[in-house]
């Protein structure tokens, strides 16, 4: 970049879930290569999770604020991976609060920020921004389907709610989607009484709709009709396609530290002692636990599937287990040690999927591992579970055709034994949606490489931060 952008000061605020922080930290050390000034907002406990953007940019600096107090919230919680999915409506409203604070940094500070790029989940930066005089960019770590769809939901809200169903005629392919298959923000506004935190979420994701500018972590090859209806439906140009990001950073990708050093050790060694395409990858993300049931079904169909895998499982509290949570079956490791793998806490995911022995990838479809997988090429089989894991999923196997539905729903249990043969027969010889996710995985690697249509985009990103600093 030329030298006009390196006295351009962005502030960038991060959202502290897992799947919406380390896309943001993709694109900051993309932002931090052009040569912009950057500062990350973060609470304390959250810090870490910079460390390896920090020790490669050592220019970026940080606003760490403390997290402000909000009855639903235990005390020292400061990410969603700590409380899960339900901890979300207070983990925004207490970051709301920030509000003053940041304004007292902005004016005290030599060089203050010429615009603020943050997560969609907060929506109500953009009145800040305002306030401030900067441009407000929202940063969607969702796609363009489900920002496209959950626009609409915000937009209409008293009409969606009646509904068992919603069609969205006024969406690419008009798709319809059953009221409890909405995204889970949407749904907990509607199914709760108007109280001053559902109204603040509902205020954040109409902003969002009224920002400068949006950036999303999608390419043109796999949701460019979507990224084309947000630009048409927003009215502007600034809306922004840079993914997948976990591909655009590369060897580099920022925030995949290993926060366990004891666990996801030795899971490479022991794909490359596998043919190639042959193993499958089960991970539900960063949030999401099963229940005892569903372990044990998800389990026996591994067991009698007959194919190689590796089952990343996440460790479980003595209260979560009294809750109802699952753990490995007893005897199932033993039982299933010549073909399978199961890693307990952390494990290099995208190191994982790009590893030639994988050949599936049985997901939550959350949109982060989405992409991650898509990135890869792998087909996925999606079973998903709540937020925005419906719409991505359709997408992937309605819209796309390159994945396979093998269960869908929080609380719903396979059949073991159909689990078993869907598994078996979608990781058997080259099917339709292998090799449509191959195609879609070429794609996304041309996406990003030099004239490529995310790499267009992400340079015509630049460009504009570069000209507010002027």
């Amino acid at each position: 970049m030329s030298n006009s952008s390196k006295s351009v000061h962005i502030l960038i605020f991060t959202y502290p879930a897992q799947g919406h922080m380390l896309p943001l930290l993709d694109l900051t050390h993309q932002l931090a290569l052009h040569g912009l000034a950057l500062t990350i907002l973060v609470t304390p406990k959250n810090l870490p999770t910079l460390n390896p953007l920090l020790s490669a940019h050592p220019s970026i600096k940080t606003l760490v604020l403390p997290l402000p107090h909000h009855p639903s919230l235990p005390a020292g919680v400061e990410n969603v991976q700590e409380i899960g999915n339900s901890g979300n409506l207070a983990i925004l409203n207490a970051l709301g609060k920030l509000h003053d604070p940041i304004t007292q940094w902005f004016k005290s500070h030599p060089n203050p920020p010429v615009a603020l790029i943050s997560d969609f989940f907060l929506g109500w930066t953009l009145h800040l921004a305002d306030q401030l005089g900067i441009p407000r960019i929202a940063f969607y770590s969702s796609g363009a389907f489900y920002t496209s769809l959950i626009n609409f939901l915000w937009q209409n809200v008293k009409t969606a709610r009646s509904l068992p169903a919603v069609n969205f005629l006024n969406l690419p392919q008009s798709p319809c989607f059953a009221a409890e298959h909405l995204p889970s923000s949407f749904r907990v506004y509607i199914e709760s009484s108007p109280q001053p935190d559902t109204e603040f979420l509902r205020d954040g994701f109409l902003a969002n709709i009224r920002s400068w500018g949006s950036i999303l972590n999608s390419f043109d090859g796999l949701e460019g009709e979507y990224l084309d209806h947000l630009r048409k439906e927003m009215g502007h140009g600034q809306v922004w396609g840079v993914g997948p990001l976990s591909l655009v950073g590369g060897d580099e990708a920022m925030g995949q530290v290993n926060p366990d050093q004891i666990s996801g050790g030795g899971v490479l060694s022991w794909l490359d002692g596998c043919p190639d395409g042959s193993v499958l990858y089960v991970c539900f993300g960063s949030q999401k636990l099963l229940k005892r049931d569903q372990m044990e079904a998800l389990a026996s169909g591994l067991e009698g599937c007959g194919i190689r895998f590796v089952w990343i499982v996440k460790s479980v509290s003595a209260q979560q287990t009294a809750d109802g949570y699952g753990v490995i079956p007893d005897g199932f490791e033993d039982r299933i040690s010549e073909r399978g793998m199961v890693v307990k806490g952390w494990a290099p995911q995208v190191s994982i999927l790009s590893h030639q022995a994988i050949g599936g990838f049985l997901s939550h479809c959350g949109w982060n591992s989405l992409m991650e997988g898509v990135a890869a090429g792998i087909m996925i089989l999606a079973w998903p579970m709540e937020a925005d894991q419906f719409v991505n999923a359709r997408l992937l196997v309605e819209d796309m055709g390159a994945a396979v539905r093998v269960c869908e729903g929080a609380d719903s249990v396979p059949d073991s034994v159909e689990l078993a043969r869907t598994i078996a027969e979608s990781m058997s010889g080259n099917t339709a949606q292998k090799v449509k996710a191959k195609e879609l995985g070429d794609k996304a690697v041309e996406a990003v490489k030099v004239g490529g249509s995310s790499w267009k985009e992400l340079e015509a990103l630049v460009r504009e931060l570069a000209q507010l600093g002027r």
